[in-house]
C-alpha cells in the first residue's frame, strides 16, 4: 500500500509541471474568464507543490548549501525573466516593477520565510539554532545590496527622480553581480560549513552523511521537472495577474499590491521547502533559502533590469520611499540582533512576522 501511493505521489509530481507548461501555452496573452482562472489558479498550486517535492530530490541529491541554491537561483531567474516580460509590456506602471517587485521579495524573505521558519522551528524543537557566521555573512550581503541598488537612487542629484545616471545603474548592476558571485564561493566552496545545519550542541550536521539520496538519474530528471514546475508557476502566475488587478483595483488598493500578490505566488516554493526544512530542526537549511532568494532578486534582478533598460522605454525608477527606507531599515537591525546569538525562540519569529505583517498593511494603505 505504502509503495503504490509512494508511486502515485510520483506520478503527480511528474504530471503536474507538464501540465502546467501546456496550460501556459493554451492560455498565454489571453483574457481569461473565471472558470479558466479557477483551473489556472488550481494547477498553479499543483505546480508548487511540484516544485517543492523536486527541489528537495535535488537537494537530497547535491546535498546543503547547494540544494537551497538550485531552488533560489531557479526561482529568481524564471522571476526575472518575468519581470523583463512585464516591462517590455509598456506603461506607466512599468517604470516602478522592477523596485515594488525586488522590494516585496526582500521583506517577504527577510520577515516572512524567516520568522515564519524560526517561529515553526522554535515552537517544535524549542529553540531554532543556526549558524551566525553563515547566516551573518548572507544578511551582510543582502543589506549591502539592498542600500546600494534601492535606497541611494533615492539621494542621488545626477539624475531627477528616484533614478540613478547609466554610470551610476552600470556601477550597480556591476557590484550587485560581483558580490553575489563572492558570496556563492563563499557560501559552497569556501566556507561551506558555516552554511550547514546545526545541532543544539553546535556541532555541524552534514547531510551527505545521512541516508542514501536518489541516484543522478532521478536528480537529473527532477532537475528538468523543477525547471517546467517553476516556468509553469510564475507563467501562470503572470495569466491571472490581470484578474489580480482588477481585484485590487476594485478594492480601491494602490497597484503596488499586484506586485506583492505576484511575488508571494513565485515564492511559495522556496516558503514550503523552508517551512519543512524549519519542521525537521534545519532551520540554517531554512536561512539559506529566504536569505539566498532575497540575495539572488537583488543580484540577478538589478544587472537584468540594467541591460533591459538600453531598449526598454521610460524611466526606471529604483528609489524607494521614505516609508520602506524606514521598514528596511528595522529589518536590516532586527535581522540582524536574531542572527548574532546563533539561537531564537518563538519571539524572534514573532517580531519579523509582525515587520512582514507591517509591510503587507502599508502596501495596501500607504
Amino acid at each position: 500500500m505504502v509503495t503504490r501511493l509512494r508511486a502515485l505521489g510520483m506520478q503527480w509530481t511528474a504530471v503536474v509541471p507538464v501540465l502546467a507548461i501546456v496550460l501556459l501555452a493554451l492560455t498565454w496573452g489571453r483574457d481569461l474568464p473565471g472558470v479558466v482562472v479557477a483551473v489556472v489558479t488550481l494547477i498553479l498550486a499543483g505546480a508548487v507543490l511540484a516544485a517543492v517535492h523536486h527541489a528537495e530530490v535535488i537537494a537530497h541529491r547535491v546535498g546543503e548549501p547547494f540544494g537551497s541554491l538550485v531552488l533560489a537561483v531557479a526561482v529568481t531567474i524564471i522571476e526575472v525573466a518575468l519581470i523583463v516580460t512585464l516591462m517590455a509590456d509598456g506603461g506607466d506602471k512599468s517604470t516602478t516593477l522592477a523596485r515594488d517587485t525586488v522590494f516585496a521579495a526582500v521583506m517577504i524573505t527577510c520577515n516572512g520565510i524567516v520568522g515564519l521558519c524560526l517561529l515553526v522551528g522554535a515552537l517544535r524543537h524549542r529553540v531554532a539554532v543556526f549558524n551566525p557566521e553563515g547566516t551573518g555573512a548572507a544578511l551582510a550581503t543582502v543589506a549591502t545590496l539592498a542600500t546600494l541598488c534601492l535606497v541611494l537612487p533615492t539621494f542621488t542629484t545626477t539624475k531627477q527622480g528616484p533614478e540613478f545616471s547609466t554610470a551610476q545603474l552600470t556601477f550597480a548592476a556591476v557590484a550587485s553581480i560581483v558580490l553575489y558571485g563572492i558570496f556563492v564561493t563563499t557560501q559552497t566552496v569556501r566556507h561551506r560549513d558555516y552554511f550547514l545545519p546545526l545541532t543544539k550542541q553546535g556541532e555541524v550536521i552534514d547531510t551527505d552523511s545521512h541516508a542514501e539520496g536518489p541516484s543522478s538519474k532521478e536528480a537529473l530528471l527532477s532537475l528538468g521537472l523543477l525547471g517546467l514546475a517553476l516556468v509553469g508557476v510564475v507563467g501562470l502566475a503572470k495569466g491571472v495577474s490581470p484578474t489580480i488587478e482588477s481585484g485590487v483595483e476594485s478594492a480601491g488598493m494602490p497597484h503596488a499590491v499586484v506586485g506583492v500578490i505576484i511575488a508571494l505566488l513565485v515564492l511559495l516554493p522556496e516558503t514550503i521547502a523552508a517551512v519543512r526544512a524549519a519542521r525537521r530542526d534545519r532551520v540554517q537549511t531554512s536561512l539559506n533559502l529566504a536569505l539566498g532568494s532575497a540575495m539572488a532578486s537583488i543580484g540577478l534582478t538589478i544587472p537584468a533590469v540594467a541591460i533591459a533598460s538600453v531598449w526598454l522605454s521610460g524611466p526606471l525608477v529604483l528609489g524607494l520611499s521614505s516609508t520602506h527606507m524606514v521598514l528596511l531599515a528595522l529589518t536590516v537591525i532586527v535581522g540582524t540582533l536574531t542572527v548574532v546569538p546563533g539561537r531564537a525562540t518563538p519571539l524572534q519569529g514573532g517580531v519579523h512576522l509582525v515587520l512582514f505583517a507591517a509591510f503587507l498593511e502599508l502596501a495596501v494603505t500607504p
